[in-house]
């Protein structure tokens, strides 16, 4: 799985003119499935998600998660995370998960952050056309990988 995590003031996911999930403070997370990720990729990235300090403390250091602040997180699926462009000029995605691999996982991350956060996860329409609004707060953007976790 890889996910970009934007640290966000503000952050909505709206489909057909309809909001499908609207947050405040908290996490926006793209995320993207492989074909070959597991409950066991989706648990490591769920643990990291809830507990990556990127919040400031009361001395302006990150030092809180979104646990610790009661904060929110809006979960978009993200195919393109996996958009290869080495040949020519159109990316491939031919590393993305199926639909049918894809969408429960996706489905299953929302349900086990919001366990792990005490909330409700808002989310966006798998596979749906989405417009995603953000203000993104500081700007913190990271960048996370479940095949290279030494690395995150």
């Amino acid at each position: 799985m890889r996910a970009v995590v934007q640290r966000v003031t503000q952050a909505s996911c709206t489909v057909d003119s309809v909001c499908t999930g609207k947050i405040e403070n908290g996490l926006l997370v793209l995320l993207g499935v492989e074909e070959d990720d597991s409950e066991q990729d989706m648990e490591w990235l769920g643990q990291k998600l809830v507990n990556l300090r990127i919040f400031s403390d009361e001395n302006g250091l990150m030092n809180r998660s979104v646990k610790d602040i009661g904060g929110q997180i809006l979960l978009i699926s993200q195919f393109t995370l996996f958009a290869q462009t080495k040949k020519g000029n159109r990316p491939s995605f031919i590393r993305a998960a199926r639909p049918d691999k894809a969408e429960p996982l996706y489905r299953d991350m929302g349900t086990y952050l919001g366990e792990l956060l005490g909330n409700e996860v808002q989310m966006g329409i798998f596979g749906a056309d989405m417009k995603i609004d953000l203000r993104n707060d500081g700007p913190v953007t990271i960048m996370m990988n479940t095949k290279d976790k030494d690395n995150f």
